[in-house]
């Protein structure tokens, strides 16, 4: 995905720091993207930056999704970009350019869960693996780079997540996203969202990379409702650990499993409620609370 269209042949126009590696820029079509490079960031803009000094570019990445690039670790966004390229020449439809970050994201917080000891095993697993059988060979492939290149050993079924990263990185239609399952979902999506807003006392902004990492991280648990699946804790006793540290949190929890409850008729059991506190005090936190 290394495509810089330069101006002037070997330069292009740095228009906005993101951090000391990270700029937006133009190139000399007047294309916007976003541009990797040590130390690119350090000197004001507008000015130019050349190609030497550029790792990786990332071309129509939503607005939405540059604040993420402040906080990713940045070889993990270069990793994460080969495996879209991979991606990209192996599977039929097109991907999102929000894919390379949304796929970072997820990477990264696999990453950290295993560090900190904290494993879930997916039931979909099986499915994923029979029904997207290419993107989970992607999947099985990234975890092997991932310990080769971060010294970090995933569990074989992550292998899962990040297929189904991918196919949730494949560019929707407009006639899907219309259909009256996902109105349901997107409807119950608000309702929660502002349970968790009257709980906290905060404003959550819906355009922000931080929703959309929150929102389908919910959309998970959604289609694990509705296919009748769980996840399972290898673990159960250091999710329960963690809602002890984050008491008003799992309580917040409590109310949305009422909820779903009232609305769908479907409980969500301990580990449902327990992986959710993880990711509304992601946004909680990001929100400012």
């Amino acid at each position: 995905m290394f495509r810089c269209l330069s101006k002037g042949g070997d330069l292009l126009l740095a228009i906005k720091k993101i951090n000391n590696n990270v700029v937006v820029c133009q190139d000399s079509s007047g294309r916007e993207l976003i541009a990797l490079g040590k130390g690119i960031g350090y000197d004001a803009v507008p000015r130019d930056v050349p190609l030497s000094k550029i790792e990786r570019t990332f071309y129509a990445v939503d607005e939405a999704y540059y604040p993420l690039a402040q906080v990713l670790p940045e070889n993990i966004l270069i990793f994460s970009d080969r495996i879209v390229d991979i991606a990209k020449n192996r599977l039929p439809y097109e991907l999102s350019p929000n894919l390379v970050i949304t796929l970072a994201d997820h990477i990264t917080f696999a990453i950290e869960r295993t560090k900190k000891k904290i494993f879930i095993s997916m039931p979909l697993s099986w499915d994923v693996m029979q029904l997207y059988p290419a993107e989970y060979r992607i999947g099985e492939y990234a975890i092997s780079r991932i310990e080769r290149e971060f010294h970090v050993q995933l569990a074989e079924k992550e292998a899962a997540g990040i297929a189904l990263c991918i196919i949730n990185g494949k560019k929707e239609d407009a006639a899907r996203a219309n259909t009256p399952a996902q109105t349901e979902d997107n409807e119950m999506l608000e309702q929660i969202t502002e349970i968790v807003e009257d709980c906290f006392g905060i404003l959550i902004d819906r355009k922000s990379f931080n929703f959309a990492r929150y929102a389908s991280h919910l959309q998970y648990l959604f289609q694990r409702i509705h296919t009748g699946e769980t996840i399972q804790s290898e673990n159960l006793e250091l999710y329960r650990s963690i809602g002890v540290e984050f008491p008003d949190i799992a309580k917040c929890v409590d109310t949305i499993a009422v909820h779903i409850k009232k609305q769908w008729k479907s409980d969500i059991s301990e580990e449902e409620k327990l992986y959710l506190i993880l990711h509304i005090n992601r946004i909680c936190s990001k929100e400012g609370l």
